[in-house]
């Protein structure tokens, strides 16, 4: 008698272990227990081009090309980039800090994304240099209580700036298997979210949705880590905050769930790796303008704001093209030039006026 219960409790595991890998959705690789142990883009994404060559040499060899000249009005002055965050601190606002570093003040709620405060985006002092510093110092930004983190790239998150950060209190929304850098730094409210996830903070509502890109922070964690962009719902509006990414069919079924989207933050920059890659302009997993501006058009977005460039030389091109491309380009994809939006580092603007100009 036992015997045959202990066989229908074996049978019993295998089919509750089976059930729960099917019930996996697509961008969960699992092993054979069903436990996932790594992600991957959304079913039909590009996938990475088996002749794209990386060498550090010819990186930098191309890098040294590049001219360097910072047009002076890149960058606003600091102490009136404090001054404008003290003048709108009762307003909704955005302000750029820099690369994908925003802050973002809607109603009771004020959003710190991706930031990443040091001087160089890697591991201790290695890694990229940036070429300007943050608008603001970690200590100067203002009291934030939501912290959002698009995936683990050292370009978005900063483990210095987790550990120094001034506002411990913040609630945190971050991919599956990132909460561990930040429980491990104090934090209390941490919140790992898979894709099409739902929270509501205060009069928000926040989605984490998909996007085209992955995950790496050394030579043994490729992809198992989760990324991914958020949408936010406040006060009629929607806003959408795009993790780094390349383009895909994913942004037309997005536009078709979740638009019209009245805002989109997007990257513009760290696209053309040429002559590594085979394309001049073409990164699978960073858009170029247009590509960009075309994610916008699919998401039937009604403003696009072009971020991750003029911070940090990741990629090949002139670090103003990206900015002067999409700007020449936004008629291409259906919108007024003062639709694709271009900030000025330390640029700090009442959130009415950029959805409503």
């Amino acid at each position: 008698m036992f015997k045959y219960i202990y066989v229908l409790i074996f049978f019993f595991n295998i089919f509750i272990t089976m059930a729960e890998a099917i019930e996996k959705p697509f961008h969960h690789i699992t092993d054979d227990k069903g436990n996932t142990i790594s992600f991957r883009n959304p079913e039909g994404s590009p996938q990475r081009d088996s002749s794209f060559n990386w060498s550090f040499k010819v990186f930098n060899e191309e890098k040294r090309k590049i001219n360097m000249n910072i047009p002076a009005d890149h960058v606003i002055d600091k102490n009136k980039v404090l001054e404008n965050l003290k003048k709108y601190k009762n307003n909704d606002y955005i302000a750029w800090i820099g690369h994908a570093t925003f802050l973002i003040k809607l109603g009771n709620t004020t959003i710190i994304t991706d930031p990443v405060f040091e001087k160089n985006m890697g591991p201790l002092i290695f890694g990229p240099k940036r070429f300007v510093d943050p608008a603001i110092s970690l200590e100067e930004i203002p009291e934030t209580n939501l912290f959002l983190l698009t995936h683990n790239h050292y370009d978005h998150l900063s483990s210095r700036t987790i550990q120094r950060f001034p506002h411990k209190k913040a609630k945190v929304l971050a991919p599956l298997k990132l909460g561990k850098y930040f429980t491990r730094n104090g934090f209390r409210d941490v919140n790992e979210m898979d894709w099409y996830d739902e929270i509501k903070i205060n009069d928000l509502k926040i989605t984490f949705v998909p996007a085209v890109h992955w995950s790496k922070r050394s030579l043994w964690d490729t992809n198992k880590t989760l990324w991914g962009s958020f949408l936010i719902e406040y006060d009629g509006k929607k806003i959408f905050f795009a993790c780094d990414t390349g383009y895909g069919n994913i942004y037309k079924e997005l536009g078709n769930k979740y638009g019209p989207i009245d805002l989109t933050f997007i990257n513009i920059g760290a696209y053309n790796f040429y002559p590594m890659a085979p394309k001049k302009d073409k990164s699978i997993y960073h858009t170029n303008p247009e590509e960009a501006l075309n994610i916008g058009q699919d998401l039937k977005s009604k403003k696009v704001l072009g971020m991750h460039w003029g911070t940090v030389v990741l990629s090949l091109e002139p670090i103003f093209d990206p900015p002067k491309r999409f700007k020449n380009s936004s008629n291409q994809f259906g919108y007024h030039s003062d639709d694709a939006i271009i900030f000025k580092i330390g640029q700090v603007e009442l959130l009415e006026n950029i959805i409503n100009n």
